[in-house]
């Protein structure tokens, strides 16, 4: 599928799982039927996706106080010392909600990240008319994180070749030092990478520059949208559109 489909029907469910109201039950399961049809189709594999999405899950930790501090039945009470948390299934229901909208919407990202070549990410924001300075951002971060990363093996590997490693199986001290030295040489190789990052991203921008870089890659211009494409936008707009009204005018 176009890249420029894919990631405006993205874009266009994660919108609708975060604006269906809490308590939509029936919306949340087709949404999550949409996302595993389409995981069956991508054949990226459900565990795949499912695994991925579960990392997202310790987040939504940071939304149970709204089960303490939305008003409604109460479902329980619990004392803390001199207070007493009172817990609600209102609240209860609207924390769930905001658990299945996050887990929802991080498995439609990792189907659109796992399926699509990331320059052809950065060619579909530019075609929707994202800004440039932004795209051009992502871009810039996706790239330089390879480079940190190659900084960071070559400065394990210099600290590899300065260290000795005792093959006495009876040795007193294993080898690198105490943690407070450990601690000391991680902390000097993190400054040491820092500096060097921002050296060789210096050398960098100015090669881009010297190649014509004006805050955009240049690239092919995309082809029009084939009638199937538009087909499969439009039906996918309007299935989601079907549903966040469903949930407005019965949950709303």
């Amino acid at each position: 599928m176009d890249s420029r489909v894919k990631f405006l029907l993205t874009i266009a469910f994660i919108l609708t799982s975060s604006l269906t109201p809490f308590g939509a039950w029936p919306v949340y399961i087709f949404l999550f039927t949409i996302i595993l049809s389409v995981t069956l189709l991508s054949e990226l594999g459900i565990r795949f996706v499912l695994t991925r999405a579960s990392l997202a899950l310790p987040f939504v930790l940071s939304a149970l106080p709204v089960i303490f501090t939305t008003t409604g039945t109460v479902l329980f009470t619990l004392p803390l010392g001199t207070w007493t948390l009172t817990a609600s299934i209102e609240g209860l229901a609207r924390f769930i909600s905001i658990a299945l909208k996050s887990w929802l919407s991080v498995q439609a990202a990792i189907l659109l990240a796992s399926s699509t070549p990331f320059p052809e990410l950065l060619q579909a924001m530019r075609a929707v008319r994202i800004p440039r300075l932004l795209v051009a951002m992502f871009g810039l971060m996706w790239r330089y994180l390879f480079v940190l990363v190659d900084e960071a093996l070559r400065l394990m590997r210099a600290r590899s070749a300065r260290s000795g490693v005792s093959d006495d199986p009876n040795a007193s001290r294993k080898a690198g030092g105490t943690l407070l030295w450990r601690a000391r040489v991680t902390g000097g190789m993190a400054g040491n990478l820092f500096l060097r990052g921002i050296e060789r991203s210096d050398r960098i921008y100015v090669a881009m520059l010297a190649r014509g870089y004006n805050g955009e890659v240049r690239t092919l211009p995309l082809a029009a949208l084939t009638r199937n494409s538009w087909l499969v936008l439009w039906l996918g707009l309007f299935m989601l559109a079907v549903l966040l009204i469903f949930g407005i005018l019965i949950w709303g």
